[in-house]
């Protein structure tokens, strides 16, 4: 009669990936075309639940455009932060209608959190971390909510803070997928030309690295390309890119 007890359920609560898990992708994919990973990983569904994460900057077409070529039903999730520039978002619509991308979330700040924190909108000017963390941070975590990877648009040549991206990393237990990581300028330029793709209003009015319109500046001739944002603070990522959501600012 014990045997046919019944067992209690258990949940299993293992992060989906481990860094193992990572470290045998880098392995395998080690030197292989950026869309022939791309494709294996999708025709393989390696990555689970995932979706990819765009700012819709002045390199997010080639991302999105390797991405659709595979899959064009993979969401797309943008975070607007209630700041961006205007022009950003025309470009988002008229990028993932040319890409064929229907599949668009679109994620705000709390309403309530912005009333109590940052009521005035100026948050920005005195407190930028904590600015990113109710506008951008917290609403990409709940986008998140669900998933069992992402995939980012980050490359290495950006900036110092961003060297060695490997292609697959570990990220609060997510698999999060990085298939630009070790592209350069050249290559990007490159593929805007062969594929024909739309650019950013702004690029040509010298803005290389486009976030929320208070923290985005000009890019001087020699600059980092990143220079532009946060521009006198000693700042240079918003903050998604964590290795654990718990540990983000305060509110």
């Amino acid at each position: 009669m014990a045997d046919a007890a019944r067992k209690l359920d258990t949940i299993d609560v293992r992060p989906a990936y481990t860094q193992e898990d990572a470290d045998a992708l880098n392995a395998r994919f080690a030197g292989v075309d950026t869309l022939e990973m791309l494709r294996t990983v999708f025709d393989e569904k390696l990555l689970g639940k995932t979706a990819v994460v765009s700012s819709f900057g002045t390199e997010s077409a080639v991302l999105l455009d390797l991405i659709a070529r595979v899959d064009p039903t993979v969401p797309v999730v943008f975070v607007d932060t209630l700041k961006m520039f205007p022009e950003t978002e025309r470009y988002r619509v008229q990028l993932l209608d040319r890409l064929g991308m229907t599949n668009r979330d679109v994620v705000t700040p709390d309403a309530a959190v912005i009333e109590a924190k940052d009521a005035t909108g100026l948050r920005w000017s005195y407190d930028p971390d904590g600015c990113c963390a109710i506008r951008k941070v917290e609403p990409l975590a709940r986008a998140k909510q669900g998933l069992d990877s992402w995939i980012s648009g980050r490359k290495a040549f950006q900036s110092q803070t961003r060297a060695n991206i490997p292609r697959f990393e570990i990220e609060d237990g997510r698999l999060k997928m990085n298939p630009l990581g070790d592209w350069v300028k050249a290559d990007l330029e490159a593929y805007f030309a062969e594929r024909d793709l739309p650019r950013h209003p702004l690029e040509a009015e010298g803005y290389l690295s486009i976030g929320c319109q208070p923290c985005t500046s000009v890019v001087k001739p020699g600059e980092d390309p990143r220079a532009g944002r946060w521009r006198g603070w000693d700042k240079t990522e918003c903050g998604i890119h964590t290795d654990n959501v718990s540990e983000l600012p305060s509110f």
